[in-house]
């Protein structure tokens, strides 16, 4: 696309080159004096425009050589001293004010000769010196404004930033808050319900008696409770990383999961965002394969691209392509973590059975 983009923009500077050419060669038509030098030093002195993007100030040189020379021999009208009106213009905007005033006097001086009378001369002269002293001062501003836009820019991205680092600071207070409340109220809770039910469990089995399965449910699961809002806290008081995918894998392994990770292309440091949001869709993965895979075998793999990276963390579960899963909190959560990384997450049952979760993450500014 980049080289599409400057195969038009080369284009546009030739035909621009020609245009103006095709104006000078025009006027000296009407001269019966021009020669075939002089249409030679007006090719020379337009051509030069094409390449004005590139080297502003080789074209002003060539420019105001050819088209002085050009006005010494032939003492054409105004309209030769186009080409060299817009290399000035360009010189100037690109902040070459010394170079496009200089050539500026070159070429008046090499035109001032020119004309029948002194009243023309002065005349003549006087035009094309408001007209290049226009051009001058239009390319000044040109240049002014742009670094005004680019300063502007800056200033929008940089106040964009102010906002999304206040959003995201409101957003750890909310959860601090959050887990404090939690703390407070479900944990107290729960904590005397598992008490309770302990107590109850101890006093019937001292005394005998068979203990209600219903008891026994409740105690477990008080227990289960406990132990998930603890691990709800932890994510809510921090959202870093406490580790790596290697590390998650570990710990997987070590809870029985037969998990495997394979990391293939250049690895390299990665933005904190990003890194982040790594962290969380491998544990994520993982955490969805322990619960609904049964006892399958997962594959953890990182795929570091020039402009990309890939998650792909699949298994050979029970998963079912017919009987897709309904998508939980924690597959939600992870769409939102790619989504506002500019990725793409594919999460669905495998054709040849298990699950696979694929995402897509840009290694650039996206993110």
């Amino acid at each position: 696309m980049s080289g599409y983009r400057i195969s038009r923009s080369r284009l546009a500077d030739v035909l621009f080159a020609v245009a103006v050419g095709a104006v000078v060669l025009i006027a000296a038509a009407f001269d019966s004096d021009t020669t075939a030098v002089d249409y030679g030093l007006i090719a020379v002195s337009s051509a030069a425009l094409a390449f004005h993007r590139a080297s502003p100030q080789a074209v002003l040189a060539v420019s105001t050589v050819a088209g002085s020379a050009y006005v010494l021999h032939a003492h054409p009208g105004p309209a030769a001293s186009l080409p060299v009106f817009v290399a000035v213009l360009v010189a100037a905007r690109a902040g070459h004010r010394g170079y496009a005033a200089g050539a500026t006097m070159v070429f008046l001086a090499a035109y001032i000769p020119t004309g029948p009378t002194t009243h023309d001369v002065v005349e003549r002269t006087s035009l094309l010196a408001g007209w290049f002293l226009c051009a001058v001062i239009t390319g000044m501003a040109d240049r002014n404004w742009q670094a005004y836009l680019r300063q502007t820019e800056q200033r929008a991205l940089e106040a964009e930033r102010t906002r999304e680092e206040a959003a995201l600071r409101r957003a750890g207070e909310e959860r601090l808050r959050i887990a404090r409340e939690l703390h407070d109220s479900l944990t107290h809770s729960i904590s005397i319900v598992k008490l309770q039910a302990g107590v109850a469990v101890h006093l019937a089995r001292k005394r005998g008696e068979e203990v209600p399965p219903a008891l026994l449910a409740i105690q477990d699961a008080s227990s289960e409770a406990m132990r998930e809002l603890r691990s709800t806290l932890e994510v809510l008081r921090s959202d870093e990383p406490t580790g790596t995918p290697a590390l998650l894998v570990e710990r997987a392994r070590a809870a029985g999961l037969a998990a495997d990770l394979t990391v293939t292309g250049e690895v390299r440091p990665l933005p904190a965002t990003l890194d982040r949001a790594v962290y969380r869709i491998v544990q994520e993965a993982l955490t969805n394969a322990a619960r609904h895979a049964g006892p399958a075998k997962v594959v953890v793999q990182l795929a570091y691209d020039t402009d990309e990276l890939t998650i792909s963390v699949t298994d050979d579960g029970t998963a079912d392509p017919a009987r897709p899963p309904k998508p939980g909190v924690g597959l939600t959560g992870m769409r939102e973590r790619v989504t506002a990384l500019a990725g793409t997450l594919h999460a669905a049952p495998r054709p040849e059975g298990g699950f696979e979760i694929r995402a897509c993450l840009p290694l650039g500014e996206a993110g």
